[in-house]
C-alpha cells in the first residue's frame, strides 16, 4: 500500500495536488485540493491550469526517459472534496453569456478540452489513466471520469449532465468519450435527459469498470496499480491498439466544443436564471460542506 510518506507532494499550494510514487510508477493528482472556504468544486479556470501544469510535468518526466521501463505509467484522477467535480464553472459561464464575451468562454472550453485530452492520451500509449470517484460526478466532473481509461467509483455516487436542465448540452468530450462505452443513441439519451445514474446502474451499462464500498476507492486503485504491473507491457499495446481502431483526435473535440461556445452564447434569459439558481445551490452546497467539517472539528 502506497503511504504518504511514500509518496512526494508538489511544494506549490494549488487546487490540484500532484504526488509521485517511484516505487510504483504512478502519478496521483487530488482535484480541490485547500480549496479555500465557500468553494465549490467545479472547474475553475486555476483549477484546470494547475492540472495541465501537473500534465506537462508527467509528459517531460516520461519523455526524459525515466520510468524507461517496458510497463505502463499510471495516473490517477480523484478529488479531496465531498464530490468529484460538479462540472464547469457556471458562475463565469453566466458573466460571460450575459457579457457577450464568447472569445473569453472559448479560451475556457478549449482549456477544458486540452487537459480532457491529456487525460486521455497523455504521453502516446505510456500512460494508463484511472479516475477514482468518491462522490458525485455531474457535466465536466463525469466527463473528466469518461476520458480515463478506468473508472472506478464509489456505492452511492451520482454521475450525470445537468446542462439540459438549462438548455445546453455537455460539450467537452462527453459524446466523443461515451461513445467508447455505449452505443450513440444512448450516450445522446444520457446527454439531454440531465438525468443523474446511480454508479452500479452505469456499472451495468459499462460506462463504470467497478464498484468499491464507500471509502475503498483510492484502496481499489492501489490494487489495480499492482495488478497492472505483471501486464503492463500489454497495457501499453492496449493503448495503441484503441487509437488505432477508436481513434479519438483533439481537432474533434475542439470542433464540438466551439459549437458548445455558439450554443451557450445563444441561451435566453430563461436558461440563464435557470443556470444561475444551480450556481446557488452549488455554492449552499458547499457552504453546507464547510459548516459540517467546522462542526466535526
Amino acid at each position: 500500500m502506497i503511504t504518504p510518506a511514500q509518496l512526494q507532494p508538489s511544494t506549490q499550494a494549488t487546487l490540484f495536488r500532484h504526488e509521485s510514487d517511484d516505487a510504483g510508477h504512478s502519478d496521483w493528482g487530488y482535484m480541490h485540493a485547500d480549496a479555500p472556504s465557500g468553494y465549490h468544486p467545479c472547474f475553475s479556470e486555476r483549477l484546470l491550469h494547475d492540472m495541465r501544469r501537473t500534465q506537462e510535468h508527467i509528459r517531460s518526466t516520461l519523455a526524459s526517459g525515466h520510468h524507461a521501463d517496458a510497463g505502463a505509467h499510471h495516473l490517477v484522477l480523484a478529488s479531496d472534496a465531498g464530490v468529484f467535480n460538479l462540472g464547469g464553472d457556471l458562475a463565469l459561464f453566466s458573466q460571460l453569456i450575459r457579457s457577450g464575451n464568447r472569445d473569453r468562454l472559448l479560451d475556457y472550453a478549449t482549456l477544458c478540452v486540452e487537459v480532457a485530452f491529456n487525460l486521455y492520451e497523455l504521453y502516446e500509449d505510456r500512460v494508463h489513466s484511472i479516475a477514482v470517484v468518491q462522490g458525485d460526478a455531474l457535466g465536466g466532473g463525469f466527463e473528466a471520469a469518461l476520458c480515463c481509461h478506468t473508472i472506478i467509483a464509489e456505492e452511492g455516487v451520482g454521475m450525470g449532465f445537468p446542462e439540459a436542465l438549462f438548455d445546453l448540452f455537455p460539450g467537452m468530450g462527453a459524446y466523443t468519450f461515451l461513445t467508447r462505452r455505449v452505443v450513440p443513441a444512448q450516450a445522446e439519451r444520457m446527454m439531454l435527459n440531465a438525468r443523474v445514474y446511480p454508479a452500479e446502474e452505469l456499472r451495468q451499462m459499462g460506462v463504470v469498470d467497478m464498484i468499491v464500498a464507500k471509502g475503498d476507492g483510492l484502496r481499489a486503485a492501489r490494487d489495480l496499480i499492482r495488478q497492472h504491473q505483471r501486464i503492463g507491457n500489454a497495457l501499453r499495446a492496449m493503448n495503441t491498439v484503441r487509437q488505432a481502431c477508436q481513434p479519438i483526435h483533439l481537432d474533434e473535440l475542439l470542433a464540438v466544443t466551439t459549437q458548445w461556445v455558439d450554443a451557450a452564447m445563444r441561451l435566453n434569459d430563461r436558461g440563464l436564471r435557470t443556470m444561475e439558481r444551480l450556481i446557488r445551490a452549488q455554492r449552499m452546497r458547499a457552504q453546507a460542506g464547510d459548516d459540517t467539517r467546522s462542526a466535526s472539528a
